[in-house]
């Protein structure tokens, strides 16, 4: 056990997992410059003040993942002992995060080398910061609209065993899933050699995007869409873009590229170059 200091970095999208309910991947950068990720992480059931953002740094009591041959897996022992360390200042510090995120090492541009990183037994790396060179397209492509049965109902058996021990307000609060994103975002993009990639996007940020653009689009799925098209792919264009890529465990050995896009940095063009 050791505690920890880290950057938060990259919350992925809610998902439904029979053994830990609703799971958030919670993952950023250590005081020593090096990449952690926190798993399983039951972030709608923290307490209020324990809710961190991106962007903020947290402590926490941690240990290694027995069960998880990714380098950079850690679990969080007591969720009591996650505390929120407060901000100097409210202000958005471009340069700060950037400071934090590249203290020890440069983003990389190549995919052969990151699928290299990845696929040692057991893997070097499977968090990372990434840059495209060029972004070739931004798509959405419809998925399963609810989450699947057989979860749900593993999770309610599980519920009402708790019921024994907790009111009926108690068990509903406990398991109130948050909504299953009906599309999966993608990025297809070339890396410095030219190579292509298509990935889907995880970030919880664009996820609650999608469902804010729904919400003032009065349930036109069409006009939601192309708001966030219009972030990720007309915005983000002007922007001095980086992928944070990671692995999921299930996908590590089968796949010829288990990466994903867990969080999108978008720091203003630096007019005097990028030294990152």
């Amino acid at each position: 056990m050791e505690r920890k200091r880290v950057y938060i970095t990259v919350k992925t999208y809610p998902t439904l997992s029979e053994k830990y309910d609703e799971l958030v991947c919670t993952a950023g950068i250590c005081e020593d410059g090096s990449w952690i990720r926190l798993y399983p992480l039951p972030f709608r059931k923290l307490e209020y003040e324990q809710k961190y953002k991106k962007w903020q740094w947290i402590e926490a009591d941690v240990e290694r993942r027995v069960q998880d041959f990714r380098p950079e897996s850690f679990r969080v022992i007591n969720l009591e002992t996650l505390t929120i360390i407060p901000a100097k200042s409210s202000k958005v510090d471009w340069d700060e995060r950037k400071q934090t995120i590249f203290k020890t090492e440069k983003a990389f541009t190549k995919k052969s080398e990151i699928i290299s990183l990845t696929k040692t037994n057991p893997p070097s790396r499977t968090l990372l910061t990434f840059k495209p060179t060029k972004i070739v397209k931004f798509y959405t492509k419809p998925t399963e609209r609810d989450w699947p049965k057989e979860k749900l109902e593993l999770i309610k058996e599980k519920a009402k065993q708790l019921a024994l021990f907790q009111t009926t307000d108690d068990v509903i609060k406990e398991f109130e899933f948050v909504s299953k994103l009906p599309y999966e975002f993608r990025y297809v993009f070339t890396d410095d050699e030219g190579i292509e990639s298509d990935l889907m996007i995880e970030d919880w940020e664009i996820g609650a995007l999608y469902f804010n653009c729904l919400q003032n689009a009065e349930g036109d799925e069409g006009i939601a869409l192309e708001k966030v098209k219009q972030k990720y792919w007309d915005e983000f264009q002007k922007k001095d873009l980086f992928f944070f890529l990671g692995t999921r465990l299930r996908d590590q050995s089968r796949s010829p590229n288990p990466f994903s896009i867990v969080g999108v940095f978008y720091p203003p063009i630096n007019k005097q170059g990028n030294l990152f």
